[in-house]
């Protein structure tokens, strides 16, 4: 465990122990968590969704659940993508180790009270911990901003490539497509020091199938991505 983590540091920094951000009157919103596999009763006190403890495949749905459950429930507070406005901790900042999955089960859970007033509710009756672990695998996964900026002509043109092929124009080559978007994916990393960045990169290399739909799939998703990190 790292002795001064990035999230503490940003912790001191926006002077928490002080700072009127409110989240008391946000109503918790029911996420689906059907496709996940159930982890019990007992809350755990590690995230049991990460890709090396559950596969890829598990990975990725915790990760689109935890998107919608995110979007519904934190982002008013701690920002759209995760990314923070100042007035809320950054938790892709959170480290995906013990200390980080720590802190985000207690608050979750218990919620946060500051001299008597409601700063964020206690989720963990309501939603649950598939919920819970969902959402946290969600924000640990959200790649740097700043990395994807700097692959941003290289994912245009691979973009526009996709979409020449979506329309049938060209020799399609899916496989260096992919090469390609393999190697931007891991040149991208997280905040949180998790292994895996869900880059739009990373998503588009495996929307790529070989057919038409799927170059069209994976073209908007590097044009919706690209669009959001401007």
């Amino acid at each position: 465990m790292r002795t001064t983590s990035k999230f503490a540091v940003a912790l001191t920094a926006l002077g928490l122990a002080t700072m009127a951000y409110g989240h008391g009157d946000v109503a918790p919103q029911a996420v689906d968590t059907a496709g996940l596999p159930e982890v019990g009763e007992e809350w755990l006190t590690e995230n049991p969704y990460r890709v090396d403890a559950a596969g890829e495949e598990v990975w990725f749905k915790a990760i689109q659940i935890g998107d919608s459950g995110y979007n519904q429930n934190c982002a008013r507070c701690h920002g759209l993508g995760a990314v923070s406005g100042g007035l809320a901790p950054d938790l892709r900042y959170l480290e995906a180790e013990e200390y980080g999955d720590e802190w985000y089960v207690e608050r979750f859970r218990h919620g946060y009270t500051q001299n008597g007033t409601t700063k964020m509710p206690a989720f963990g009756e309501l939603l649950g911990q598939e919920a819970a672990w969902a959402i946290r695998t969600y924000i640990e996964t959200r790649p740097d901003g700043e990395q994807v900026a700097e692959h941003s002509d290289a994912l245009r043109s691979i973009r526009d490539q996709l979409a020449a092929w979506a329309e049938g124009n060209g020799d399609a080559d899916p496989d260096a497509a992919k090469a390609e978007l393999d190697a931007i994916a891991a040149d991208i990393e997280t905040l949180s020091y998790a292994p895996v960045a869900d880059s739009i990169a990373w998503r588009a290399s495996r929307q790529i199938d070989g057919t038409d739909a799927g170059y069209s799939t994976a073209a908007d998703t590097l044009t919706v991505g690209l669009s959001a990190a401007q």
